[in-house]
């Protein structure tokens, strides 16, 4: 421990160092601004970073991309609940609740759960990164497809906590989105599915349109339809930066702690990464949490759980990176190929000859949370106060971004027209009662549970009781078996219980 300490405070003096703190200060604008804008993914915006890393030496390069991977996982919040646009797939269920409560006027109370969940899970997390980095990188190391099928199939069964109303509805709309998914030439064996002899299908329908689309141009729909006339919000003016007291944070320590513990597992396991351990957060907040009815509706637990989880989900993607060479998510692949332009093989062996990189970059996400946290506090001012635009113009400027995001996903003028379809769709689901929700959810996960499936169905003879045999991802099936189950078995203890409440009525 006393090693672990030491090792630590000598990167803190990494980070501190001008030229490094100036890099993550950088890195952090450039994570926020990437996340803000939709089609410019996080990875992507550390891939674009990645050329300018060459000259530079090993640690600011290391910091520069690290800071850039923190921020990126916060800001798409600002944009999925002032206007609706998820920046990232990882912010969609922020806006589930968050948007609902801009649009009640508690847009800055909103931000400051955001900014209050991303500090809280972005710590815990490195506290545990540095901590327990490789005994927990061990644990990590037995997963394989079933156990990556499990986790998957468990956010996919998050669904029943996203159906409002009808689940029927979010089955339908679910099934439509991995319908979605599937079209373009199969992965697996190389086969095109739904393409229609269409070129730009054969590459699949990107996520980011169907995402920007069906939520950011449905929305701009629907305002038109109702002419430009939605309920006025609180007046900006009165408006200030809101952080939660202190006794609203501890009546929701529990949400708080539950989504950073899933947030750090689901960043150990490689390629599941933050948008996962959002959804996932989310949907377990949606079936357990104690306001689970209120889901949706604009409470602060939907904020909470997916922000916590997604941050902390940073620190658990960089333990497999550091300890065994095994990156965690799509960013920590691209700094995983920082480490080895600059002649660094991460891995066990990178501990005795150069923990003083590591310990910079476990440093560098503890500083960069709170820097992060800074910008974000006096940020939020005056991104609330964009409210006080005409409806119109925001509206404009929502269509700007998504035709933008649609056009940037791959220079392609195509995926403009599909972003303006499923602009339709999103309209259409909204207007008939269908939520959008579950589609996106299928079009996002469904690659990845698909990909899972088929390479254990490869390995394991096509033996689907692979799944349930096995000693982790057995219970993580079972869970998300009960999770589908768990509404039918509330309702028939609702009935039950309204029945003996008839029974005793009528005997008295």
């Amino acid at each position: 421990m006393e090693g672990i300490l030491t090792n630590l405070a000598v990167g803190f003096g990494q980070v501190f160092q001008p030229v490094n703190f100036l890099m993550l200060v950088i890195g952090i604008i450039l994570g926020l601004l990437v996340a803000v804008l939709p089609g410019l993914t996080l990875v992507m915006g550390v891939v674009l970073a990645l050329p300018f890393t060459y000259s530079m030496d090993v640690i600011p390069a290391i910091i520069l991309l690290t800071a850039m991977y923190v921020s990126g996982t916060y800001a798409g919040a600002w944009t999925s609940i002032l206007f609706r646009v998820p920046g990232e797939p990882m912010d969609v269920p922020l806006l589930w609740d968050g948007y609902a409560m801009a649009r009640k006027g508690q847009a800055a109370y909103a931000l400051g759960w955001t900014l209050l969940s991303a500090l809280f899970g972005g710590l815990v997390a490195a506290t545990v990164m540095v901590l327990l980095a490789q005994p927990i990188a061990r644990i990590a190391l037995t997963f394989s497809t079933p156990e990556y099928f499990a986790i998957l199939f468990f956010g996919l069964a998050s669904v029943v906590s996203l159906g409002g109303s009808s689940l029927a509805n979010a089955l339908i709309s679910l099934f439509f989105g991995l319908l979605i998914a599937t079209v373009g030439v199969d992965d697996t064996y190389g086969a095109p599915r739904f393409t229609f002899g269409v070129q730009i299908l054969s590459d699949g329908i990107d996520y980011l349109v169907v995402m920007v689309g069906a939520y950011g141009l449905g929305e701009v729909f629907m305002r038109l339809e109702q002419g430009f006339k939605s309920a006025p919000l609180e007046a900006v003016d009165s408006i200030r930066t809101r952080l939660p007291q202190l006794r609203e944070v501890l009546a929701r320590k529990g949400t708080f702690l539950r989504s950073s513990v899933i947030g750090i597992i689901i960043g150990l396991v490689p390629g599941a990464g933050a948008t996962v351990a959002s959804f996932l957060s989310y949907g377990v907040e949606g079936q357990y949490g104690k306001r689970w009815r209120e889901m949706g509706n604009g409470i602060p637990e939907g904020i909470i759980a997916p922000q916590t989880a997604a941050t902390a989900s940073v620190g658990g993607a960089i333990v497999p990176l550091v300890t065994l060479g095994i990156p965690g998510s799509g960013a920590t692949a691209i700094i995983l190929g920082a480490f080895l332009l600059h002649g660094l093989q991460p891995g066990p062996q990178v501990f005795a000859a150069s923990s003083n990189i590591v310990y910079s970059m476990f440093a560098s996400v503890f500083v960069g949370i709170i820097v992060m946290c800074v910008i974000g506090y006096f940020a939020m001012k005056p991104m609330v106060r964009v409210l006080e635009f005409p409806e119109v113009i925001v509206s404009a400027y929502v269509m700007m971004l998504c035709l933008l995001g649609a056009f940037a996903a791959r220079n392609n003028v195509t995926d403009v027209w599909l972003m303006v379809i499923f602009g339709i769709v999103g309209y259409l689901f909204e207007r008939f009662k269908f939520p959008i929700t579950p589609l996106v959810l299928g079009v996002i996960l469904g690659p990845l549970a698909e990909s899972s499936f088929m390479t254990t169905m490869i390995s394991y003879g096509n033996d689907w009781t692979e799944f349930f045999t096995r000693p982790i991802s057995g219970p993580i099936m079972a869970a998300a078996i009960l999770t589908l189950l768990f509404p039918a078995i509330r309702h028939l203890r609702h009935e039950y219980s309204q029945r003996r409440i008839a029974a005793k009525g009528r005997g008295t």
